[in-house]
């Protein structure tokens, strides 16, 4: 590092007693709940836009995949943009791009224009993220992180939730799959206006010691990497990504093809999966992770580990229904994701345990590079592939010239990378949990020196 010119910053009063519900907090939780609402739009209405545009399931895991490639791509300037700029205004940008591309998407009259609008979308929504996560990082201390990140996070969950209990409903009242993204750009514009007019918070501002901020930063890529706690959790990011887009991107058309459910009832039922269960899983467990952070750095990384570890059987079993009973599948599967939110509220805080204030919209960026780069750009297309194939494979050994009559089936037999993913998650984060002590240490060390 070198210096420009030192300046000390000291925790704000009373910042021990931070109030979980800021105005702050609030508004970057409606934020993350309308990103994730317009990023489920195109899963929820996956087979109509398959059927218009004569689409395979490869082509159909593109549309989700290009929008990560993007996002990740994008996110690491903007990332280290936010460590330097007023973060709220970036944030309140990205919302009006990706807001007014969400709509061009509706407007898309083939798949290249379609792919095309998403991609600018990924741009708008990388703007987010990291401004977002340095933000909270410095509006809470570390014993009160989770649960604001698990506050925060919950726009995951609420924001799926409702895109799957509400897209399928939308589209069918107005007879068109493009409604949904034209309703969803509205709300998106009027949140920009007020984070536009938010106040950014003081970097470092929540650290329970002495600051001494040096800028500019040297190499930080090379920096963050050094740190062995992160190497870990960047690759337990990309393993969680690959379950969560591919489960994300095909459950909908695993339950209207396996199950035979219609557009409306797979999506509510994909809602309860991916969405209900993780209102429990990050309220409940958010709480239990900040509990955990007073004893150790290792505890909260340690209920990620028992978390992932006990998703990946349940889901596995979950599949194993292939066809038979959607209530069985139901809880199985939802059960399972429940558990899969542990992640969260464990590895996202551990980010802030071990990176210095100046740096963590950087690490956000930089984390989010990689989970999005290779694990959210590879779920949807290597399963969508493997539909391809598999599906093929049952159709030639059952002498059928319709591939069409066993989607289903190829998409289902797919899917068990799902559960593989998961326990390989749970062994990177168990690996980054031998570390973190070490490296927490040694980043609060560097904040008194």
């Amino acid at each position: 590092m070198t210096l420009r010119q030192p300046v000390t910053i000291t925790a704000a009063p009373g910042t021990g007693r931070t109030t979980i519900l800021s105005g702050a907090l609030v508004a970057l939780f409606l934020a993350n709940l309308l990103n994730f609402f317009d990023r489920a739009i195109p899963a929820v209405v996956a087979e109509p836009i398959k059927a218009e545009y004569s689409l395979s399931d490869l082509q159909l895991g593109l549309i989700t995949s290009a929008f990560t490639v993007v996002y990740a791509i994008a996110g690491l300037p903007l990332g280290r943009l936010a460590d330097r700029g007023n973060r709220p205004g970036i944030i309140g940008v990205g919302l009006l791009v990706w807001s007014g591309l969400t709509a061009a998407t509706g407007a898309a009259g083939n798949y290249v224009l379609f792919i095309l609008a998403r991609l600018g979308v990924g741009v708008g929504e990388a703007a987010f993220t990291p401004a977002a996560n340095s933000m909270i990082g410095d509006l809470y201390p570390a014993d009160r992180r989770s649960r604001a990140l698990g506050v925060f996070m919950l726009g995951l969950p609420v924001g799926l939730m409702l895109a799957y209990f509400t897209v399928g409903r939308i589209a069918e009242t107005f007879d068109s799959w493009r409604a949904p993204f034209f309703v969803a750009a509205v709300p998106g514009v009027v949140l920009a206006l007020v984070m536009l007019r938010m106040r950014d918070p003081e970097r470092g501002g929540a650290e329970q010691v002495s600051v001494s901020d040096s800028s500019p930063v040297r190499r930080p890529i090379r920096q963050l990497l050094s740190i062995p706690t992160l190497r870990w959790l960047i690759l337990a990011g990309l393993t969680f990504n690959f379950a969560s887009y591919a489960v994300n991107s095909f459950t909908v058309p695993l339950l209207m093809r396996q199950y035979e459910l219609k557009l409306t009832s797979a999506a509510v039922v994909t809602g309860v999966i991916v969405g209900l269960t993780g209102l429990l899983g990050l309220l409940v467990g958010a709480r239990y992770a900040d509990r955990a952070s007073a004893t150790s750095p290792r505890a909260r990384l340690t209920i990620g580990v028992v978390t992932s570890a006990a998703a990946a059987p349940l889901t596995a079993i979950a599949l194993m229904q292939d066809g038979g009973s959607v209530v069985a599948f139901t809880a199985l599967f939802a059960l399972g994701w429940l558990l899969a939110y542990g992640f969260y509220i464990s590895v996202y805080p551990a980010i802030h345990d071990v990176v210095v204030p100046r740096l963590r919209a950087t690490a956000t960026a930089l984390f989010f590079a990689a989970m999005y780069l290779l694990g959210g750009f590879a779920g949807p297309v290597v399963v969508g592939g493997l539909s391809d194939r598999f599906a093929a494979r049952a159709a030639e050994s059952a002498g059928a010239q319709d591939v069409t009559a066993f989607a289903g089936e190829g998409l289902n037999s797919a899917l068990y990378l799902v559960p593989v993913m998961l326990a390989l998650t749970a062994v990177f984060i168990h690996l980054a949990a031998r570390r973190v002590g070490v490296d927490s240490a040694r980043m609060h060390a560097s904040l008194t020196s």
